[in-house]
């Protein structure tokens, strides 16, 4: 299939926001695969000079611009999927996901996070990134490995929705900060405006469920992905499929009432894909769907249902 690439440039970047009337950056195909470089960082953040790290060009570009306020996520695209229309569903499989530079940071700021009561100062980290180890190494000399997903995967959100910002979570998607959504997975979103207009950014090089401290470790990513269309589903929330799960998503300022989305969604999705009442669906739910807790920091939290293949006939 034809191939495609998209940097991260003043022109195919926006920061913090997602509104339908956004022209595209890249029209496609369906079928076609894009490999989008995506940065992350605000100048505040920046390593300080004789650090030893190196902020890729692009984001120094992005940077000098200082076009847009930084009030959220550095998003590239949007990308346009031709023949995508409203009650579609536009299935983005996640190829391949390169770490774009050879640091990443975590930050602890006011008014944030899941306990902001207990937190009253900002507290900044800088984390070395061995791209070819795949680890990460914390001041304290505890290493992590490398697990990279995108935090923002969004296509346009509805048009009366109009401008909105980045970091809360919705049917588009965006914000989701699901961990699961690594390489090899596929996330299924609704499309609200013809071409779909897909935009991708937030690279977290790692993460644990919750992201509680309202940051991961938050660094250049370069992703590749192919986009498929399905056409007249009428999906209404995000969902997803990784090699060894199905994913359902529940997404609500209300962490139980996100479960609860995330449980009704899956209940959903096992009726559709077999011959079982809803009272057997839930009752599976009970006995072999495990619920985590995406995150908690965004204004809207997320649940994510995980139900592993093969259970299903």
């Amino acid at each position: 299939m034809p191939a495609h690439t998209l940097r991260a440039l003043p022109e195919t970047t926006r920061i913090g926001v997602f509104n339908a009337t956004f022209p595209p950056v890249l029209t496609i195909a369906p079928g076609d695969t894009v490999e989008v470089e995506c940065i992350s960082g605000r100048p505040s953040v920046m390593p300080p000079e004789g650090s030893g790290f190196t902020v890729p060009p692009a984001l120094q570009a992005v940077i000098a611009a200082n076009r847009e306020p930084w009030l959220g996520h550095i998003m590239t695209g949007p990308i346009a999927i031709a023949g995508a229309e409203p009650g579609d569903t536009l299935e983005v499989r996640i190829d391949r996901i390169e770490p774009g530079a050879d640091w990443g940071y975590n930050i602890i700021r006011p008014l944030a996070g899941t306990i902001p009561e207990d937190f009253h100062e900002t507290h900044l980290m800088h984390i070395p990134v061995d791209r070819d180890r795949r680890v990460c190494t914390l001041p304290w000399g505890t290493e992590l490995a490398l697990a990279p997903f995108f935090g923002v995967m969004g296509v346009a959100p509805p048009p009366a929705f109009e401008t909105i910002t980045s970091i809360a979570p919705r049917i588009h998607g965006g914000n989701l900060d699901n961990k699961e959504l690594q390489a090899g997975s596929s996330l299924f979103l609704p499309v609200h405006v013809p071409g779909a207009n897909f935009s991708v950014g937030d690279g977290h090089g790692v993460q644990g469920d919750g992201e509680v401290c309202v940051s991961a470790l938050e660094m250049c990513l370069t992703g590749t992905f192919t986009f498929q269309l399905h056409k007249k589903t009428g999906q209404a929330m995000p969902r997803a499929e990784t090699p060894t799960h199905y994913v359902s998503m529940g997404i609500n300022e209300d962490l139980d009432q996100a479960m609860k989305q995330a449980l009704r969604e899956m209940i959903a999705f096992i009726c559709s894909r077999t011959n079982l009442a809803r009272e057997q669906a839930y009752a599976f739910c009970s006995l072999a769907v495990d619920f985590h807790v995406t995150q908690t920091v965004n204004g809207e939290k997320g649940v994510h249902g995980l139900l592993k293949k093969g259970l299903l006939f």
